[in-house]
């Protein structure tokens, strides 16, 4: 477990000067992975996807389009931020109304708990010149030259449901309960914050090694 939060930290933390260098956004380049369908057929080429739409497309000689629903999960290796990624199709109602197969990409996982994310393009509010209270933290994303930023919700799953996040610290105690003092000590010990993309997923990694 040690291992895996540390190589996922290393790729999180490349980030911050891939994302700096590149004015695209993950979803919308096309990367290297395998698509791992619910027919148990596995496909290998290039890969798009579109989080928004629960789509995701194979480069080969011709491209191919697959919808959450044809999918059990792909992983992609990001060659501008340089680590794999995993993303999961599970059943959730994003908009409240009914459940359906839905993109999320696993950030650290445990016996008992999994830390998941969805990622958004969103207008940046904050102006050029000032970063907001979040500072120049890619795993907000950092605004480009066009005023977006990469932004993200995050979800637990635990006792088999998802769970969305509201990013509020109280919160994050009630989705991680029984080890409060030694949470706080570790977020205080490492100033970590509880709303902060590679905090959360060292956060979550210590409270499941606690567990185990």
């Amino acid at each position: 477990m040690k291992k895996t939060a540390i190589t996922l930290c290393l790729v999180f933390l490349g980030l911050i000067s891939g994302f700096a260098q590149n004015s695209q956004f993950p979803s919308q380049v096309w990367h290297k992975g395998n698509i791992y369908l619910t027919d148990g057929t596995t496909r290998t080429g290039q890969i798009k996807y579109d989080l928004d739409n629960n789509l995701v497309q194979l480069q080969t000689e011709t491209v191919d389009t697959f919808t959450a629903s044809n999918v059990s999960n792909f992983e992609i290796f990001d060659e501008i931020f340089g680590g794999m990624r995993r993303f999961y199709s599970l059943p959730y109602a994003i908009n409240g109304e009914y459940e359906a197969p839905t993109f999320f990409e696993v950030l650290t996982e445990g016996n008992d708990l999994a830390l998941l994310c969805r990622e958004y393009i969103a207008t940046d509010t904050r102006g050029m010149n000032n970063w907001g209270p979040m500072g120049m933290n890619p795993f907000w994303g950092p605004q480009n030259n066009f005023g977006y930023r990469l932004a993200f919700n995050y979800y637990f799953f635990k006792n088999g449901r998802l769970q969305r996040y509201s990013l509020k610290k109280k919160d994050l105690f009630a989705m991680l309960p029984g080890y409060d003092d030694e949470i706080d000590l570790f977020m205080r010990k490492n100033r970590l914050e509880h709303d902060k993309r590679g905090d959360l997923l060292r956060i979550t990694a210590y409270y499941n090694e606690l567990k185990n």
